[in-house]
């Protein structure tokens, strides 16, 4: 991130210079005011002149098609939310050329083993025999094995890490176990990075919590106040967490982070309201597990209705709301609030979505506008699953599981808990 104040930000509604003025002296109308307001430094004129172009024919048209490549990825949806509502030919090629924010690997099934992809790089332990190779392809995962000692462990490997000449140049990093015995919450990973982060200046992603059932279940995680750590890394794009056992945000804003992803077996109402608090302009994908209320995840819609408005996060067109056990509940809400009509996928995965809820997903023609649709290990019937597949998104539907029936309820469940 520049030093320099003067210069504008991407989000930057205001701040920096303004397009030089027309000869005339004047703000031209027409086409030609809209390609010079496609012009200017700023964003907020930019998405104005693009919400504009469509009143001029084909011209106007190519003027929106060609801000899919806007340097800003505001101006970018802008154009994307026009333009997936028509049906010409060179329209419909271009939005499906176009790649919003997107992390592949989030939509692959969840394994209990340590990832093998992160920030779509590969995830490799940090050895300091081989040292720092391929910084731009490779993600560096610093843990702890079963049998070493404690966080000092750690400590050390990520200060060997920290000192390698292409140190400052690493954009990914895992963070796996830290403490053999769980004695230490994640404040220790959180206060190790921040000495550090004049060594990794070029960090843009960071997962806490590669952690195997084997070596901690997810609901014994210990994680901590994570905000200190956003504040020392205002470049940073991706925060990955696992566990939401102490998991915690301080309010704050940050200007670069398009991604929070948490996995969790149980996400309490607070630690979804410190999220809602966040001030996070560039925010592309939101991705929550909630969890059982046996391991704290006792959230209910209404927890999520501030996300699900669509007021909080102006860029989000990732949302992912995994693991509930009130999925049928999220589905109904959603169809009628109006985040869902800027999202292009859509991700109740792991959780306890019925044909009820699927119906209702169903029936709503912005659903059936999204690129994805990721129902992936709930609860529904193959005649529904029939159904959805004639959406014209892409439905991403497997292991689906099977309701249990108790004595005198139906019992269904989310996939992850301890």
């Amino acid at each position: 991130m520049t030093n320099n104040q003067n210069q504008p930000r991407e989000f930057d509604a205001v701040l920096g210079k303004e397009a030089p003025p027309p000869v005339q002296g004047a703000v031209l109308g027409g086409i030609e005011g809209v390609k010079q307001r496609l012009a200017s430094f700023l964003v907020k004129a930019r998405i104005d002149a693009v919400n504009d172009a469509l009143q001029y024919g084909d011209a106007g048209l190519d003027l929106v098609i060609a801000a899919l490549n806007d340097e800003s990825s505001l101006v970018q949806r802008s154009a994307y939310l026009l333009l997936r509502e028509r049906t010409e030919t060179q329209v419909n090629q271009a939005v499906k050329a176009y790649k919003s924010w997107r992390l592949p690997e989030r939509l692959e099934w969840y394994y209990d083993h340590h990832v093998s992809k992160f920030s779509n790089k590969k995830v490799e332990d940090f050895d300091p025999a081989i040292g720092i190779i391929d910084p731009m392809r490779i993600a560096y995962a610093i843990r702890c094995r079963k049998w070493e000692e404690n966080v000092e462990i750690f400590r050390e490997k990520l200060n060997i890490l920290s000192q390698h000449p292409n140190a400052n140049k690493i954009e990914a990093l895992v963070i796996g176990m830290w403490d053999k015995y769980g004695d230490c919450d994640s404040s220790v990973v959180v206060n190790a990075l921040v000495e550090v982060k004049d060594k990794l200046k070029n960090l843009k992603a960071i997962f806490i919590g590669d952690i195997e059932f084997s070596e901690w279940m997810i609901s014994s995680i210990e994680q901590s106040d994570i905000s200190p750590l956003l504040n020392a890394y205002p470049q940073l794009e991706i925060i990955q967490i696992r566990g939401g056992k102490g998991l915690q945000f301080s309010q704050l804003k940050h200007d670069n982070l398009k991604a929070i992803i948490i996995e969790s077996g149980g996400l309490i109402p607070e630690t979804i309201a410190q999220i809602c608090a966040l001030d996070l302009p560039a925010l592309q994908h939101l991705e929550l597990w909630l969890g059982s209320p046996s391991y704290g995840g006792d959230s209910f819609i209404d927890d999520l209705m501030p996300i699900i408005s669509g007021e909080l996060f102006p860029s989000l067109s990732y949302l992912g709301l995994r693991n509930s056990e009130y999925s049928d509940d999220i589905a109904r809400a959603l169809v009628n609030m109006p985040a869902i009509k800027f999202l292009n996928i859509l991700d109740l995965a792991m959780g306890t979505l019925s044909n009820e809820g699927a119906e209702a997903l169903f029936n709503s023609s912005h659903v059936n506008k999204l690129d994805i649709l990721n129902l992936t290990e709930n609860f529904l019937s193959d005649e529904m699953i029939e159904r959805l597949s004639q959406l014209d998104c892409q439905l991403i539907n497997d292991n689906q599981k099977q309701e249990k029936d108790k004595k005198y309820y139906i019992y269904r469940y989310c996939s992850i808990a301890e």
